[in-house]
């Protein structure tokens, strides 16, 4: 069965990770850009904060949407919203991208379809018809 929306958002929790790594918001923020270049994704901006006296959340802005991060260094974990739209863009090479450079031990991953053409449609409170629902198309 076709399953038609406007984009993937993959939740990822990884445990294990390097705490250095993680206390780092400039090294983060490198790897969340290149992520998103692993991805096929185009970056708008990022904008990465460090906490006092440890973690990081950030952002990195892309024309298909977002990624996004926090660090718990202080736990070895970090939480991280990979959110794409548009059919060449994969936030899965994001994803393996980053595994690698926070030394995930141990990853868990959903993945949501954001924008179902169909609850689109359904809900809306306006006619439809002439709009083009060809966006993306995944299977």
């Amino acid at each position: 069965m076709k399953s038609e929306e406007l984009g993937r958002h993959i939740l990822v929790e990884f445990y294990n990770c390097n705490s250095e790594i993680l206390r780092d918001h400039k090294q983060i923020e490198e790897y969340m850009k290149q992520a998103a270049l692993e991805a096929k994704a185009t970056i708008v901006e990022s904008v990465f904060h460090h906490f006092n006296p440890w973690g990081v959340s950030g952002a990195v802005i892309i024309s298909e949407s977002h990624l996004t991060i926090h660090t718990w260094p202080e736990y070895n974990y970090a939480a991280v919203d990979l959110f794409t739209c548009g059919g060449e863009v994969d936030p899965w090479s994001g994803f393996d991208y980053l595994a690698e450079k926070l030394e995930s031990e141990k990853t868990e991953t959903t993945e949501v379809a954001r924008g179902s053409f169909d609850k689109i449609r359904n809900f809306s409170n306006r006619d439809m018809s002439g709009v083009n629902f060809s966006y993306k198309t995944i299977e």
